[in-house]
């Protein structure tokens, strides 16, 4: 098992989901001691936590928003309307 800091997770987090992807478990550590296990989850956790597979609940997300219209006339609308200030 590949085994990585906190610190590392952040800048590399890229790669470390790769290795995940690829099927291998990775160690994550704090301050030198073990602090977390990242793997591929599996059909029976899904289950188990009744949770959706990212493919099942993407295809109900985009379901959602072809049947909604947005507030904005255009994406720079959007933008502005994100960075005012409150």
């Amino acid at each position: 098992m590949k085994s990585v800091s906190a610190k590392e997770l952040k800048n590399r987090t890229g790669e470390v989901l790769k290795l995940v992807e690829g099927g291998q478990r990775v160690l994550i550590t704090m301050r030198s001691k073990p602090f977390a296990v990242l793997s591929p989850v599996q059909d029976q956790q899904l289950e188990a936590a009744n949770l959706r597979s990212y493919e099942e609940a993407w295809e109900d997300i985009e379901k959602t928003l072809r049947g909604t219209k947005s507030r904005f006339g255009s994406v720079a609308e959007a933008m502005r309307w994100a960075r005012r200030r409150t």
